[in-house]
């Protein structure tokens, strides 16, 4: 107890304050993926890491949660994109209950952006094309890999991986049909930025009927 309480006096003791930038819903693109689209650039030219991670937030039909880091590969223009063993826990998940959040934040920036929506399956033809770019280590990978499923140890793992290798050693790796990607439709983005005394902006698009709707929310 003593150690937690000498934590926590450090942390309160690094409270930072947020002073970045301010966020004008009057300024604010009417489209939220061109807004996003500045942001997300705006991080890669600030140099923030892994501007493209973003936290994936599923849940099984019980409701039970479950996040992870996944690496956005496209957004637009009907929604965020990403590849996955549709085997695994999130692909299993996705099978009960199609919806999802993504947070994405950037520290350097003050800012996260929130978005909360629908699931679907991206097409075949996107799922072969996106494969056929990926370097090919990663391809054998994607098929050695059990994702999600219990393994006896790393021995295992490697093993499956090298007999991959061996398999497809004078052709192209074929992508495996389990393997592919989702594209989560977003309802509702936030977009947030940092600011004094804790009173942060909180700009919310909502999708209506197909018409998006530009809020303010209190921080």
């Amino acid at each position: 107890m003593h150690e937690l309480h000498q934590q926590q006096g450090s942390l309160s003791a690094t409270r930072r304050e947020y002073t970045f930038g301010v966020l004008d819903e009057q300024a604010m693109a009417r489209d939220p993926f061109v807004q996003f689209g500045a942001w997300l650039e705006e991080a890669i030219a600030a140099g923030v890491p892994e501007p493209h991670a973003m936290t994936l937030a599923t849940a099984t039909a019980e409701g039970i949660p479950s996040a992870r880091i996944v690496l956005l590969k496209e957004f637009y223009p009907r929604g965020f994109v990403f590849f996955t063993n549709y085997d695994s826990r999130k692909g299993g998940e996705f099978a009960q209950n199609a919806r999802a959040a993504l947070v994405f934040i950037w520290h350097a920036l003050e800012r996260q952006v929130r978005v909360e929506g629908l699931v679907e399956m991206v097409t075949t033809a996107e799922a072969d094309a996106y494969f056929a770019q990926r370097p090919r280590r990663s391809q054998c990978a994607a098929i050695a890999s059990p994702q999600s499923q219990v393994v006896p140890d790393r021995a295992a793992l490697e093993q499956s991986y090298r007999a991959v290798e061996q398999q497809y050693a004078n052709q192209p790796v074929a992508r495996p049909a389990q393997w592919g990607g989702y594209r989560v439709l977003p309802l509702v983005i936030e977009f947030w930025q940092g600011r004094r005394d804790r009173l942060h902006d909180r700009i919310i698009y909502r999708n209506e009927d197909d018409t998006w709707h530009i809020e303010r929310r209190a921080p």
